[in-house]
């Protein structure tokens, strides 16, 4: 059997030392090396000393779990990556798993899960636990929800279809430039649009106005 190799970043030395010795008393598994955080990982990583796994904690000094997972994946894309983590923060599990972190296990999850989750990784399978799980159907649904627009907004965003300029669409709907420079900014800020024809599109794909 192959043997799979895997590097192990964490800044708290007793919980490497530990980790290690788990990971190396279960084949096919075997620590290349430690660094305690990704400055040391990053000076570490070459083509030539490549692991399969890279077990990342998030929170360290200098270089924290989050960046160094971005270049991993831009630098050693076929390196998969299991987080660590003491919390089950949402924001933090969200923005991993969009790097596209294969796994992630709780600092204090049983032996048993941490075999589980190598199993599976290094299977190019995932291994999110139920929490991750939670925190991803809560996104998704949050993105699922409609967004709410206002009567001025809805006529702010229909007028925005047309020819007519700001300082027009400010005169047409008897409002100031300010003001619908105010409309403008809640919108791209609403629907995550950044100009006036995303506003437009926006507009044509949810049929507010017909070309």
């Amino acid at each position: 059997m192959e043997t799979i190799l895997i590097a192990l970043v964490d800044d708290h030395r007793l919980f490497r030392s530990g980790i290690a010795s788990l990971i190396n008393n279960l084949p096919p598994y075997k620590i290349i090396f430690e660094a305690c955080d990704g400055e040391e990982l990053i000076r570490k990583l070459t083509p030539k000393l490549k692991p399969h796994i890279v077990l990342l904690d998030i929170n360290m000094p200098k270089v924290d779990g989050l960046e160094t997972a971005q270049w991993i994946r831009a630098n050693y894309p076929d390196v998969h990556i299991i987080v660590l983590s003491m919390f089950e923060d949402a924001e933090k599990v969200l923005a991993m798993v969009r790097i596209g972190v294969k796994g992630y296990l709780l600092k204090d999850a049983e032996p048993e899960e941490f075999e589980q989750a190598l199993n599976r990784v290094s299977n190019n399978e995932v291994y999110y636990p139920a929490f991750v799980t939670k925190h991803l159907i809560s996104n998704f649904n949050k993105q699922a929800e409609p967004i709410k627009l206002n009567s001025r907004e809805l006529e702010f965003l229909k007028l925005s279809g047309t020819e007519l300029t700001y300082k027009e669409i400010a005169d047409q709907m008897c409002i100031s430039a300010r003001t619908v420079d105010g409309y403008r900014d809640q919108l791209f800020e609403k629907l995550q649009i950044k100009s006036r024809v995303g506003l437009v599109l926006y507009a044509i794909k949810n049929k507010l106005i017909e070309l």
